[in-house]
């Protein structure tokens, strides 16, 4: 008997909760996705217990049989809250009598510096543009991007020509560009969306890739950069065309996007200093785990990206 088939279905109550986040809380579908990854996990090292019946002692081997296979503690730490979350919810719908992940610690992480490029190799990389064509034009804007603005992967992906409303199956737009006034806006982690300068170089690169778009992308198509097929490009498409960029310029290191997220982040805050300006403009939600969050306006961010950053416009 196969018993593969239905290996990673989630009981009926997972299901219900995975609803919640995505219908009421009004996470994304990347988010979504991930509690779900981490829910198969957990139901699948239960090895068949109902998962409302776990105890401490459960998700402490949970978390134990994890570090055992290898899994990066940064992994186990975001299973162990999704787990809390999940158990959170089921109790205080009174289908498990308490939450036996909360105050499970997965293993201490490594204290690791951020990869980063030096400032010469990212304005090569960002400035370098290989082969002729729409995908040499589509390329280059989205490196010329990740370095300009700090943006995730995913926020990459996600973005549109302009923000659409919702309309039949297709949600509303996560991120969209204006060029017109130098910023894209876009939904980062935990749906928070902010708006980051885009430099005048990849400003004059994106109206080039737009200019080329038509004749890959269908004229229904929202994504801002498409495959040769004429759909939204794919995370590894733009992983993949990185490495094989960064190789051709032989810079001697893996270059990948979060790569250029941390250059970004690193050269500016070399230059000017400011922290805060460098924690607004990547969306995170603290400096440090012990420091608050602290917004600032959009004029301070502008005049420090517009100051610093080896990418910016610059006034005589």
């Amino acid at each position: 008997m196969d018993n593969s088939k239905g290996r990673d279905e989630l009981p009926a109550v997972a299901q219900q909760f995975l609803h919640e986040l995505g219908a009421v809380r009004r996470l994304s579908p990347l988010s979504v996705a991930a509690y779900r990854r981490d829910l198969q996990r957990l139901s699948k090292l239960a090895e068949g217990r109902p998962m409302p019946d776990l105890t401490a002692a459960d998700v402490r081997r949970a978390a134990g049989r994890l570090h055992s296979l290898g899994l990066a503690p940064a992994s186990i730490a975001r299973m162990l809250s999704a787990w809390r979350t999940f158990f959170r919810h089921l109790a205080a719908r009174g289908l498990a009598s308490s939450n036996p992940a909360l105050g499970i610690r997965g293993p201490r992480r490594p204290q690791r510096l951020p990869k980063a490029l030096a400032p010469d190799q990212a304005v090569a990389l960002a400035s370098q543009r290989t082969g002729q064509g729409a995908l040499a034009l589509r390329d280059h804007a989205i490196v010329e991007l990740l370095y300009s603005s700090g943006l995730r992967l995913s926020e990459l992906v996600a973005l549109d020509l302009r923000p659409y409303a919702a309309e039949r199956s297709r949600p509303a737009s996560l991120g969209w560009i204006d060029l017109g006034e130098r910023e894209v806006t876009v939904t980062g982690k935990g749906s928070k969306r902010r708006s980051v300068p885009v430099g005048q170089p990849a400003v004059d690169s994106l109206r080039a890739w737009l200019a080329a778009r038509p004749t890959l992308a269908p004229e229904a198509q929202r994504a801002l950069f498409v495959s040769t097929r004429g759909t939204r490009l794919s995370p590894r498409s733009i992983q993949v065309r990185l490495q094989q960029l960064a190789a051709r310029l032989g810079l001697g290191v893996r270059v990948h996007p979060h790569v250029l997220r941390h250059s970004m982040a690193s050269h500016l805050l070399q230059s000017s200093g400011d922290l805060r300006a460098v924690q607004e403009l990547l969306g995170h939600a603290n400096i440090s785990t012990t420091q608050v969050y602290t917004r600032l306006d959009w004029q301070h961010l502008a005049k420090a990206y517009d100051a610093y950053h080896p990418r910016a416009r610059r006034k005589a």
